[in-house]
């Protein structure tokens, strides 16, 4: 490996690229498909000739002996009581993921997607209780209150509406909140009668996970062996086990790469290339693994499994029901089954637009630029779509076979309602009002006697980066940027643009504001090379012998930092404004002759990309 593709490991890791997120979206479709691939089968085995086989499959028991201890399960309490522990750990894994550093930090984007989620699981169960009001039925209001994210995010893919990404990550937001609620239901409403000796063990275990995290190594089997443990534990304990893998998920911890630690694998990557031998390899490879979270490790070691694995044999074992005139007339004349479908679509519908709305006209939160109230309905709509979660309440919630047969059906229908329905919804939207992208056109020109330009100010080829000087992702890459500069000569303008992210780096607005004054001496290159030299002392004692450094006069210095500062103020501002308006929201972040580059910043990447932009 050389330095330079370790570098390139260095600059990708805090950040999910293009190429990452288009195989992502190939993965979730191909997951969605199987998992529809897996539902249509077991309705066709089910109403096959050999449909016997099929239940006998269900029942069959499968377990082991140990002295005179007996511990079996029928092949279906094993998927949905034991298999789905996976599901629900790696559920656990993206709800920790999303509230520590994903799309739940920002409070104020994130606060639409939270009220609509529970506006979403109230408001399904609400109508499911207006047709269902007391008796047997009335137990199965837990089966309207989740959507399927899986099938959600397939349909978003086969109906395909114009520009998704944003309504995308919105609905993913809204999923897991909805998660999360359909996780405290199962916990507070579906669990047997409670034995306290087994329960304390349980919160026992727990507080051991908790520690696993200190351990100096082996944490992952210990995390396994105490999972494993604390599954058996609720199981006796009579709270679902499944539980167990979101209990689990919870306790792992979740961080974003830390400079030191991406310097310290980018030096044994150095020291390999020189000295490759059998030490330094196992270094690299463990510095690689430990600069990424463990949460983040297995959910792309695990997820995969649970998503091509566990959720089709769940599909397997519970889509199944027989479809015969008897069966299907009995459903359509059932009130559990339209309290499932009524919960579902136009529960689902009516929660999610309603407080969606709400939040907007009362300025209490905001949606990300680009969506829009019709967007966000039809995102309401397909969001109906309850599977997975759906027919594992129905599995706990409902005794009766006919009973549970007729809730199966009323989440199959509705299923494909909501479907259909979120299809018409984008279908008219975007011939009637199509939306307009965001963030993929560089919003403002290029103005020379504005902008910081590196290279002549007509060249035909033009490479912008919004950039903060305390991302060492950024610093890594100046070196690509001198790469891409020196291979295109005089056919190159490259511009820098502020995007400080104070959330992560506060240091960086004045950083910004500090190359800005040294900008109006003609010393803004100068400074920038200054800061990212020192990234890790950039309070205002040692800016000001940055800004010696790079040739400032002093005292000019600090009148325009201090006296004039709003002119560098809002220079600093205005780009930030910009980059709000196109919905950037990391660093660095490129534009190639006025389209956003997606994809790795490396310095062949860049290249190639401003090759394929001059051959357009």
């Amino acid at each position: 490996m050389s330095t330079e593709a370790g570098l390139r490991i260095a600059r990708v890791l805090p950040a999910r690229f293009s190429a990452g997120t288009k195989a992502a979206k190939t993965g979730e479709n191909a997951a969605a498909g199987l998992l529809l691939i897996f539902t249509l089968a077991a309705l066709l085995w089910a109403n096959s000739p050999w449909a016997h086989s099929y239940w006998t499959l269900l029942d069959t028991h499968v377990g082991f002996t140990f002295a005179e201890h007996r511990f079996e399960l029928t092949v279906k309490h094993l998927i949905n009581d034991g298999l789905m522990a996976f599901f629900f750990f790696i559920v656990g894994l993206e709800v920790k993921h999303e509230f520590a550093i994903g799309e739940l930090t920002d409070r104020a984007r994130a606060a639409v997607p939270v009220v609509a989620a529970f506006a979403g699981l109230v408001v399904p169960a609400a109508i499911f209780l207006l047709i269902n009001p007391s008796g047997q039925d009335a137990q199965a209001w837990g089966v309207v209150i989740s959507t399927d994210t899986a099938f959600l995010i397939g349909a978003l893919a086969i109906i395909k509406p114009k520009f998704p990404a944003r309504l995308r990550i919105f609905l993913l937001t809204l999923a897991v909140v909805d998660d999360v609620g359909a996780l405290c239901v199962i916990a507070l409403f579906y669990s047997d009668r409670i034995d306290v000796v087994p329960l304390v063990v349980s919160l026992a275990l727990i507080a051991t996970i908790a520690v696993v995290r200190f351990m100096p190594a082996g944490r992952g089997p210990a995390y396994a062996v105490l999972g494993f443990s604390l599954w058996v534990s609720l199981y006796m304990a009579g709270v679902h086990p499944t539980l167990a893998g979101v209990a689990v998920a919870l306790l792992i911890p979740v961080f974003s790469p830390e400079r030191s630690q991406v310097e310290e694998v980018v030096a044994r990557i150095r020291a390999f290339r020189q000295s490759p031998n059998s030490r330094y390899a196992r270094e690299v490879t463990r510095g690689l693994r430990d600069s990424i979270s463990i949460n983040e490790r297995l959910q792309t070691s695990v997820g995969p499994y649970v998503s091509f694995l566990v959720l089709p044999l769940f599909a397997l074992v519970n889509a199944g029901v027989q479809l015969d005139a008897q069966t299907v007339t009995a459903a359509l004349r059932s009130p559990l089954t339209w309290g499932v479908v009524a919960g579902l679509v136009v529960g689902k519908f009516i929660g999610i637009t309603a407080a969606t709305w709400i939040m907007q006209r009362s300025g209490v939160g905001e949606l990300a630029p680009g969506l829009t109230l019709r967007r966000i309905a039809g995102g309401a709509a397909l969001s109906g779509i309850g599977f997975t979660i759906s027919l594992f309440i129905v599995d706990i919630a409902v005794d009766d076979p006919s009973r549970r047969e007729q809730a199966i059906i009323g989440v199959l229908l509705a299923s494909v309602i909501a479907f259909f329905l979120g299809w018409l919804i984008f279908r008219i939207t975007d011939r009637l009002s199509p939306p307009d992208p965001v963030g993929l056109k560089l919003l403002r020109p290029i103005d020379p006697d504005r902008d910081h330009i590196a290279g002549e100010p007509d060249a035909p080829l033009t490479l912008v980066e919004y950039g903060d000087f305390e991302c060492p992702f950024c610093s890594r890459a100046t070196g690509a940027i001198d790469e891409v500069r020196e291979h295109f000569g005089a056919e190159l303008r490259y511009v820098w643009r502020h995007l400080p992210l104070e959330r992560v780096h506060p240091r960086a607005f004045d950083a910004a504001r500090a190359s800005e004054a040294a900008a109006l001496q003609g010393r803004f290159w100068e400074m920038a090379h200054e800061l990212f030299g020192h990234q890790d002392d950039l309070e205002w004692s040692d800016i000001y012998r940055y800004a010696v450094a790079a040739g400032c006069d002093i005292e000019r210095f600090d009148q325009d930092v201090r006296v004039h500062s709003s002119t560098v103020y809002h220079h600093v501002q205005d780009d930030a404004q910009d980059a709000e308006l196109m919905d950037l929201n990391s660093t660095p972040t490129f534009f190639i002759n006025g389209k956003r580059h997606k994809g790795p910043w490396d310095a062949a990447s860049l290249i190639r990309a401003l090759e394929n932009s001059r051959a357009r």
